[in-house]
Protein backbone atom coordinates (compact mmCIF):
# COMPACT_ATOMS: atom_id res chain seq x y z
CA UNK A 1 0.00 0.00 0.00
CA UNK A 2 0.86 3.62 -0.68
CA UNK A 3 1.61 5.58 2.96
CA UNK A 4 2.46 8.53 4.18
CA UNK A 5 2.83 9.42 7.67
CA UNK A 6 3.14 12.84 9.36
CA UNK A 7 5.19 13.75 11.93
CA UNK A 8 8.29 12.09 12.22
CA UNK A 9 8.58 11.99 16.30
CA UNK A 10 8.95 9.06 18.17
CA UNK A 11 5.93 7.32 17.27
CA UNK A 12 5.87 8.48 13.47
CA UNK A 13 8.80 7.39 12.71
CA UNK A 14 8.58 4.09 13.80
CA UNK A 15 5.41 4.00 12.81
CA UNK A 16 6.48 4.69 9.33
CA UNK A 17 9.83 2.88 8.94
CA UNK A 18 7.77 -0.58 10.68
CA UNK A 19 4.88 0.24 7.98
CA UNK A 20 7.84 0.10 5.16
CA UNK A 21 9.59 -3.10 6.49
CA UNK A 22 6.55 -5.10 5.33
CA UNK A 23 6.77 -3.84 1.77
CA UNK A 24 4.61 -0.99 1.75
CA UNK A 25 5.74 2.96 0.47
CA UNK A 26 5.71 5.09 2.96
CA UNK A 27 6.62 8.56 2.51
CA UNK A 28 7.20 10.23 6.40
CA UNK A 29 6.25 14.28 6.52
CA UNK A 30 7.71 16.73 8.62
CA UNK A 31 8.24 20.40 8.38
CA UNK A 32 11.63 20.91 10.22
CA UNK A 33 13.59 20.68 6.79
CA UNK A 34 16.65 20.38 8.08
CA UNK A 35 15.53 17.23 10.31
CA UNK A 36 14.17 15.97 7.18
CA UNK A 37 17.30 16.50 5.36
CA UNK A 38 19.21 14.28 7.72
CA UNK A 39 16.92 11.64 7.64
CA UNK A 40 17.04 11.79 3.52
CA UNK A 41 21.19 11.36 4.65
CA UNK A 42 19.80 7.96 6.68
CA UNK A 43 20.68 9.80 10.05
CA UNK A 44 18.16 8.44 12.42
CA UNK A 45 16.61 11.24 14.93
CA UNK A 46 15.97 9.32 17.91
CA UNK A 47 17.41 6.36 19.96
CA UNK A 48 15.37 3.00 19.42
CA UNK A 49 17.18 -0.25 19.89
CA UNK A 50 16.89 -2.24 16.35
CA UNK A 51 15.19 1.26 14.59
CA UNK A 52 18.58 2.11 12.46
CA UNK A 53 18.68 -1.50 10.89
CA UNK A 54 14.89 -1.15 9.43
CA UNK A 55 15.69 2.84 8.74
CA UNK A 56 18.45 2.04 6.38
CA UNK A 57 17.17 -0.61 4.59
CA UNK A 58 14.15 0.79 3.86
CA UNK A 59 15.51 3.96 2.50
CA UNK A 60 17.51 1.81 0.22
CA UNK A 61 15.26 -0.18 -1.06
CA UNK A 62 13.05 2.97 -1.75
CA UNK A 63 10.14 2.15 0.30
CA UNK A 64 11.02 4.90 2.82
CA UNK A 65 11.24 8.70 1.81
CA UNK A 66 11.04 12.07 3.53
CA UNK A 67 9.22 15.22 2.55
CA UNK A 68 8.55 18.50 3.77
CA UNK A 69 5.74 19.04 1.18
CA UNK A 70 2.23 17.86 2.61
CA UNK A 71 0.42 17.80 -0.48
CA UNK A 72 3.37 15.40 -2.54
CA UNK A 73 2.92 12.72 0.44
CA UNK A 74 -1.24 13.01 0.64
CA UNK A 75 -1.13 12.81 -3.39
CA UNK A 76 1.21 9.57 -2.87
CA UNK A 77 -0.77 7.82 -0.06
CA UNK A 78 -4.07 6.07 0.23
CA UNK A 79 -3.84 5.93 4.33
CA UNK A 80 -2.41 8.65 6.09
CA UNK A 81 -1.08 8.32 9.42
CA UNK A 82 -1.49 11.56 11.97
CA UNK A 83 1.84 11.07 14.53
CA UNK A 84 1.70 14.24 15.51
CA UNK A 85 2.28 16.18 19.15
CA UNK A 86 -0.64 16.28 21.65
CA UNK A 87 1.27 17.97 24.26
CA UNK A 88 -0.72 18.85 27.40
CA UNK A 89 -2.19 22.55 28.29
CA UNK A 90 -1.93 24.25 31.28
CA UNK A 91 -5.18 22.89 32.56
CA UNK A 92 -3.71 19.58 31.64
CA UNK A 93 -5.94 18.76 28.24
CA UNK A 94 -4.28 17.76 24.96
CA UNK A 95 -3.49 20.58 22.52
CA UNK A 96 -5.19 19.00 19.62
CA UNK A 97 -3.84 22.45 17.43
CA UNK A 98 -1.37 20.40 15.57
CA UNK A 99 -3.91 17.38 14.48
CA UNK A 100 -6.62 19.93 13.27
CA UNK A 101 -3.99 22.38 11.97
CA UNK A 102 -3.24 19.40 9.25
CA UNK A 103 -6.84 18.14 9.15
CA UNK A 104 -7.69 21.65 7.97
CA UNK A 105 -4.77 21.24 5.27
CA UNK A 106 -5.76 17.91 4.20
CA UNK A 107 -9.48 18.57 3.32
CA UNK A 108 -8.05 21.44 1.01
CA UNK A 109 -5.45 18.99 -1.10
CA UNK A 110 -6.97 15.82 -1.08
CA UNK A 111 -8.42 14.86 -4.98
CA UNK A 112 -9.60 10.88 -4.08
CA UNK A 113 -10.73 8.55 -1.37
CA UNK A 114 -8.48 8.87 1.37
CA UNK A 115 -8.16 7.14 5.29
CA UNK A 116 -7.35 9.73 7.99
CA UNK A 117 -5.88 7.61 10.90
CA UNK A 118 -5.32 9.64 14.27
CA UNK A 119 -1.87 7.42 15.53
CA UNK A 120 -1.73 10.61 18.51
CA UNK A 121 -2.96 9.98 21.72
CA UNK A 122 -6.49 12.10 21.63
CA UNK A 123 -9.22 12.55 23.95
CA UNK A 124 -12.64 11.01 23.28
CA UNK A 125 -14.45 12.86 20.38
CA UNK A 126 -11.01 13.95 18.36
CA UNK A 127 -12.33 11.89 15.71
CA UNK A 128 -15.31 13.64 15.22
CA UNK A 129 -13.20 16.97 15.37
CA UNK A 130 -10.90 15.90 12.89
CA UNK A 131 -13.43 14.42 10.64
CA UNK A 132 -15.42 18.20 10.98
CA UNK A 133 -12.29 20.22 10.40
CA UNK A 134 -11.65 18.09 7.03
CA UNK A 135 -15.20 18.69 5.59
CA UNK A 136 -14.76 22.32 6.08
CA UNK A 137 -12.82 22.28 2.71
CA UNK A 138 -12.96 18.70 0.86
CA UNK A 139 -15.00 17.71 -2.15
CA UNK A 140 -13.76 13.99 -1.85
CA UNK A 141 -14.83 11.28 0.47
CA UNK A 142 -12.49 10.25 3.78
CA UNK A 143 -12.69 8.02 6.45
CA UNK A 144 -11.33 8.84 9.77
CA UNK A 145 -9.93 6.00 12.06
CA UNK A 146 -8.54 6.10 14.87
CA UNK A 147 -5.44 3.25 15.70
CA UNK A 148 -3.73 3.95 18.99
CA UNK A 149 -0.15 3.34 19.27
CA UNK A 150 0.85 0.99 22.47
CA UNK A 151 5.01 1.69 21.91
CA UNK A 152 6.61 1.09 24.47
CA UNK A 153 10.12 3.16 24.44
CA UNK A 154 12.94 0.79 24.51
CA UNK A 155 10.60 -2.32 22.83
CA UNK A 156 9.06 -0.08 20.01
CA UNK A 157 9.95 -1.71 16.99
CA UNK A 158 9.18 -5.47 18.43
CA UNK A 159 6.06 -3.77 19.79
CA UNK A 160 4.84 -3.00 16.08
CA UNK A 161 5.95 -5.87 14.40
CA UNK A 162 4.66 -8.33 16.70
CA UNK A 163 1.81 -6.33 18.72
CA UNK A 164 -0.13 -7.79 21.76
CA UNK A 165 -3.00 -6.27 20.17
CA UNK A 166 -3.92 -3.61 17.40
CA UNK A 167 -6.79 -1.48 18.43
CA UNK A 168 -9.00 0.23 15.35
CA UNK A 169 -11.61 2.31 15.80
CA UNK A 170 -13.97 2.94 12.85
CA UNK A 171 -17.14 3.28 11.64
CA UNK A 172 -16.95 2.46 8.01
CA UNK A 173 -16.47 -1.29 6.10
CA UNK A 174 -14.26 0.24 3.36
CA UNK A 175 -11.77 1.99 6.47
CA UNK A 176 -11.35 -0.99 7.80
CA UNK A 177 -11.03 -3.17 5.23
CA UNK A 178 -8.34 -1.14 4.20
CA UNK A 179 -6.92 -0.95 7.74
CA UNK A 180 -7.49 -4.82 8.55
CA UNK A 181 -4.97 -5.56 5.16
CA UNK A 182 -2.79 -3.01 6.16
CA UNK A 183 -2.31 -4.89 9.65
CA UNK A 184 -2.60 -8.33 8.16
CA UNK A 185 1.23 -8.83 8.24
CA UNK A 186 1.63 -8.01 12.06
CA UNK A 187 -0.75 -10.19 13.87
CA UNK A 188 0.37 -14.04 11.68
CA UNK A 189 0.83 -15.05 14.84
CA UNK A 190 -2.83 -14.82 15.84
CA UNK A 191 -3.11 -11.83 18.16
CA UNK A 192 -6.15 -9.64 17.53
CA UNK A 193 -6.91 -6.65 15.56
CA UNK A 194 -9.66 -5.10 17.91
CA UNK A 195 -12.65 -3.06 15.43
CA UNK A 196 -14.83 -0.85 17.70
CA UNK A 197 -16.21 2.61 17.40
CA UNK A 198 -14.12 5.41 17.70
CA UNK A 199 -14.37 6.99 20.68
CA UNK A 200 -13.96 3.70 22.63
CA UNK A 201 -10.84 3.63 20.64
CA UNK A 202 -9.58 6.71 21.66
CA UNK A 203 -10.49 6.18 25.62
CA UNK A 204 -8.90 2.62 25.39
CA UNK A 205 -4.95 4.06 24.84
CA UNK A 206 -5.71 6.28 27.80
CA UNK A 207 -7.37 3.80 29.86
CA UNK A 208 -4.54 1.36 29.25
CA UNK A 209 -1.67 3.63 30.48
CA UNK A 210 -3.68 5.27 33.28
CA UNK A 211 -3.96 1.54 34.67
CA UNK A 212 -0.47 0.89 34.45
CA UNK A 213 0.34 4.23 36.11
CA UNK A 214 -2.05 3.24 38.49
CA UNK A 215 -0.45 0.11 39.05
CA UNK A 216 2.97 1.57 39.74
CA UNK A 217 1.73 4.31 42.05
CA UNK A 218 0.05 1.64 44.16
CA UNK A 219 3.15 -0.28 44.25
CA UNK A 220 4.97 2.84 45.33
CA UNK A 221 2.72 3.29 48.05
CA UNK A 222 3.34 -0.26 49.62
CA UNK A 223 7.16 0.36 49.25
CA UNK A 224 6.49 3.49 51.50
CA UNK A 225 5.19 1.92 54.11
CA UNK A 226 7.50 -0.66 53.64
CA UNK A 227 9.85 1.68 55.03
CA UNK A 228 7.50 3.02 57.64
CA UNK A 229 6.71 -0.75 59.43
CA UNK A 230 10.02 -2.33 58.51
CA UNK A 231 8.35 -5.12 55.40
CA UNK A 232 10.54 -5.60 52.39
CA UNK A 233 8.59 -4.16 49.38
CA UNK A 234 9.99 -7.42 47.00
CA UNK A 235 9.05 -10.08 49.11
CA UNK A 236 5.44 -8.16 49.22
CA UNK A 237 6.29 -7.79 45.25
CA UNK A 238 6.98 -11.15 44.39
CA UNK A 239 3.69 -12.20 46.63
CA UNK A 240 1.40 -10.38 44.96
CA UNK A 241 2.50 -10.70 41.37
CA UNK A 242 2.40 -14.48 42.51
CA UNK A 243 -1.42 -13.78 41.70
CA UNK A 244 -2.32 -14.02 38.10
CA UNK A 245 -5.55 -11.43 38.63
CA UNK A 246 -2.48 -8.91 39.48
CA UNK A 247 0.41 -10.19 37.46
CA UNK A 248 4.08 -9.81 37.93
CA UNK A 249 4.21 -6.59 35.56
CA UNK A 250 4.72 -3.43 36.41
CA UNK A 251 4.97 -3.89 40.61
CA UNK A 252 8.25 -3.02 40.87
CA UNK A 253 9.21 0.09 42.87
CA UNK A 254 11.35 3.43 42.52
CA UNK A 255 11.08 6.50 41.68
CA UNK A 256 8.03 7.26 40.00
CA UNK A 257 7.48 6.93 36.51
CA UNK A 258 7.91 9.66 33.56
CA UNK A 259 8.62 9.34 30.02
CA UNK A 260 6.32 11.16 27.39
CA UNK A 261 3.11 8.98 27.36
CA UNK A 262 2.24 8.21 31.16
CA UNK A 263 2.37 11.71 32.97
CA UNK A 264 0.65 13.45 29.76
CA UNK A 265 -1.81 10.91 29.74
CA UNK A 266 -3.13 10.71 32.97
CA UNK A 267 -3.43 14.15 33.33
CA UNK A 268 -5.46 14.28 29.76
CA UNK A 269 -8.08 11.69 30.65
CA UNK A 270 -8.33 13.50 34.44
CA UNK A 271 -8.92 16.22 32.30
CA UNK A 272 -11.69 15.23 30.00
CA UNK A 273 -13.52 13.50 33.16
CA UNK A 274 -13.40 17.12 34.35
CA UNK A 275 -15.20 18.20 31.20
CA UNK A 276 -17.41 15.77 31.39
CA UNK A 277 -18.78 16.61 34.80
CA UNK A 278 -16.86 13.43 36.18
CA UNK A 279 -13.96 13.57 38.79
CA UNK A 280 -11.84 10.53 38.18
CA UNK A 281 -10.62 10.65 42.28
CA UNK A 282 -7.86 8.12 41.57
CA UNK A 283 -6.70 9.65 39.39
CA UNK A 284 -5.87 12.72 40.98
CA UNK A 285 -4.46 11.01 43.35
CA UNK A 286 -1.82 9.50 41.22
CA UNK A 287 -0.59 12.47 39.73
CA UNK A 288 -0.29 13.42 43.52
CA UNK A 289 1.36 10.66 44.63
CA UNK A 290 3.84 10.33 41.32
CA UNK A 291 4.95 14.49 41.62
CA UNK A 292 5.93 13.18 45.58
CA UNK A 293 7.45 9.76 44.71
CA UNK A 294 9.77 11.49 42.04
CA UNK A 295 12.23 12.79 44.57
CA UNK A 296 11.73 10.47 47.41
CA UNK A 297 15.24 9.45 47.95
CA UNK A 298 16.41 13.45 48.20
CA UNK A 299 15.21 13.49 51.69
CA UNK A 300 17.30 10.21 52.28
CA UNK A 301 20.32 12.00 51.11
CA UNK A 302 19.93 14.71 52.73
CA UNK A 303 19.64 12.80 55.97
CA UNK A 304 22.33 11.03 55.60
CA UNK A 305 24.85 14.38 54.84
CA UNK A 306 22.83 15.84 58.24
CA UNK A 307 21.01 18.73 55.41
CA UNK A 308 24.89 19.88 54.65
CA UNK A 309 24.85 19.02 50.86
CA UNK A 310 26.67 22.69 49.83
CA UNK A 311 30.01 20.85 48.31
CA UNK A 312 29.26 17.42 48.35
CA UNK A 313 30.04 15.90 45.36
CA UNK A 314 27.47 12.80 43.96
CA UNK A 315 27.62 10.68 41.05
CA UNK A 316 24.10 10.25 39.54
CA UNK A 317 23.65 6.98 37.06
CA UNK A 318 20.73 7.13 34.76
CA UNK A 319 19.26 10.70 33.43
CA UNK A 320 16.36 9.14 30.65
CA UNK A 321 13.17 8.31 32.28
CA UNK A 322 13.18 4.95 31.66
CA UNK A 323 16.52 2.58 29.58
CA UNK A 324 17.10 1.87 26.33
CA UNK A 325 16.10 5.43 25.30
CA UNK A 326 17.35 8.73 25.24
CA UNK A 327 14.16 10.09 26.45
CA UNK A 328 14.00 12.39 29.56
CA UNK A 329 10.40 13.70 29.20
CA UNK A 330 9.44 13.62 32.94
CA UNK A 331 12.85 12.30 34.14
CA UNK A 332 13.02 11.56 37.41
CA UNK A 333 16.35 12.14 37.25
CA UNK A 334 15.95 15.47 36.26
CA UNK A 335 13.53 16.48 39.47
CA UNK A 336 16.50 15.16 41.80
CA UNK A 337 19.33 17.34 39.97
CA UNK A 338 17.34 20.41 40.28
CA UNK A 339 16.88 19.90 44.20
CA UNK A 340 20.08 18.67 45.19
CA UNK A 341 21.99 21.09 43.13
CA UNK A 342 19.30 24.25 44.99
CA UNK A 343 20.47 22.80 48.02
CA UNK A 344 24.32 23.07 46.96
CA UNK A 345 25.71 19.61 45.89
CA UNK A 346 27.66 19.06 42.80
CA UNK A 347 26.73 16.26 40.59
CA UNK A 348 28.59 14.64 37.91
CA UNK A 349 25.99 12.28 36.03
CA UNK A 350 26.70 9.57 33.29
CA UNK A 351 23.51 7.80 30.82
CA UNK A 352 24.35 5.70 28.07
CA UNK A 353 21.76 7.94 25.48
CA UNK A 354 20.65 10.55 27.09
CA UNK A 355 23.57 13.11 28.22
CA UNK A 356 23.42 15.50 25.10
CA UNK A 357 19.29 15.85 25.39
CA UNK A 358 19.97 16.42 29.45
CA UNK A 359 23.11 19.07 28.57
CA UNK A 360 20.89 21.12 26.09
CA UNK A 361 18.34 21.16 29.21
CA UNK A 362 20.54 22.58 32.34
CA UNK A 363 23.43 23.40 30.47
CA UNK A 364 26.56 23.21 32.99
CA UNK A 365 24.49 23.12 35.77
CA UNK A 366 25.95 19.32 36.29
CA UNK A 367 28.93 18.19 34.56
CA UNK A 368 28.90 14.54 32.26
CA UNK A 369 30.82 11.60 32.70
CA UNK A 370 33.00 9.54 29.91
CA UNK A 371 31.63 6.44 31.10
CA UNK A 372 29.94 5.15 34.60
CA UNK A 373 33.03 4.86 36.54
CA UNK A 374 33.93 8.57 35.96
CA UNK A 375 30.93 9.73 37.02
CA UNK A 376 32.21 8.08 40.57
CA UNK A 377 35.82 8.97 40.83
CA UNK A 378 36.34 11.05 44.13
CA UNK A 379 32.03 10.99 44.65
CA UNK A 380 30.83 11.21 48.41
CA UNK A 381 28.07 8.77 47.46
CA UNK A 382 26.41 7.23 43.89
CA UNK A 383 22.72 7.89 43.27
CA UNK A 384 20.77 5.47 40.91
CA UNK A 385 18.07 6.98 38.93
CA UNK A 386 17.58 4.87 35.88
CA UNK A 387 17.83 0.82 35.83
CA UNK A 388 20.10 0.80 32.80
CA UNK A 389 21.65 -3.00 32.29
CA UNK A 390 24.99 -1.37 32.97
CA UNK A 391 24.54 -0.67 35.70
CA UNK A 392 23.16 -4.07 37.23
CA UNK A 393 26.14 -5.63 37.49
CA UNK A 394 28.93 -3.20 38.04
CA UNK A 395 33.15 -3.85 38.85
CA UNK A 396 32.40 -3.00 43.17
CA UNK A 397 35.97 -3.34 43.21
CA UNK A 398 36.47 -0.48 40.92
CA UNK A 399 33.19 1.14 42.28
CA UNK A 400 34.55 0.89 45.78
CA UNK A 401 38.30 2.23 44.84
CA UNK A 402 36.65 5.07 42.89
CA UNK A 403 34.14 6.69 45.55
CA UNK A 404 35.28 8.68 48.39
CA UNK A 405 32.83 6.84 50.91
CA UNK A 406 30.89 3.56 49.43
CA UNK A 407 27.40 5.16 49.56
CA UNK A 408 25.12 4.47 47.25
CA UNK A 409 21.11 5.09 46.98
CA UNK A 410 19.74 3.36 44.56
CA UNK A 411 16.58 4.70 43.19
CA UNK A 412 15.52 1.45 41.52
CA UNK A 413 16.79 -1.40 43.22
CA UNK A 414 19.36 -3.09 41.50
CA UNK A 415 21.28 -4.64 43.95
CA UNK A 416 20.67 -7.39 46.69
CA UNK A 417 20.59 -6.37 50.28
CA UNK A 418 23.04 -8.84 51.64
CA UNK A 419 25.55 -8.21 48.88
CA UNK A 420 25.76 -4.73 49.60
CA UNK A 421 26.20 -5.21 53.68
CA UNK A 422 28.87 -8.04 52.86
CA UNK A 423 30.70 -5.41 50.48
CA UNK A 424 30.37 -2.61 53.77
CA UNK A 425 28.26 -0.22 51.74
CA UNK A 426 25.62 2.22 53.32
CA UNK A 427 22.78 1.35 50.69
CA UNK A 428 19.36 2.99 50.65
CA UNK A 429 16.94 2.19 48.67
CA UNK A 430 12.94 2.20 48.46
CA UNK A 431 11.01 0.00 50.19
CA UNK A 432 13.48 -1.76 52.05
CA UNK A 433 15.53 -1.97 54.66
CA UNK A 434 18.59 0.44 54.95
CA UNK A 435 22.05 -1.19 55.19
CA UNK A 436 24.53 0.68 57.18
Amino acid sequence: MNIAVVGTGYVGLVTGTCLAETGNNVICVDIDEKKVEKMRNGIVPIYEPHLDVFFERNIKAGRLSFTTNLEEAVDHATIIFLALPTPPGEDGSADLSYILGVADSLGKIMKEYKVIVDKSTVPVGTADKVSAKISENATVDFDVVSNPEFLREGFAVDDFMKPDRIVIGCSSDKGQALMNALYKPYVRQGNPIIFMDEKSAELTKYAANSFLATKITFMNEIANFCEKVGADVDKVRIGIGTDTRIGKRFLFPGIGYGGSCFPKDVQALAKSGKEYGYEFNILDSVMSINEKQKTIIVPKIKDYFKNELKGVKLALWGLAFKPDTDDIREAPALYIINELVEAGAIIKAYDPEAMENVENLVGDKISFAKDQYDAIEDADALIIATEWSVFRNPDFEKVSSLLKSKVIFDGRNLYDLDEMKEKGYYYSSIGRDVIS
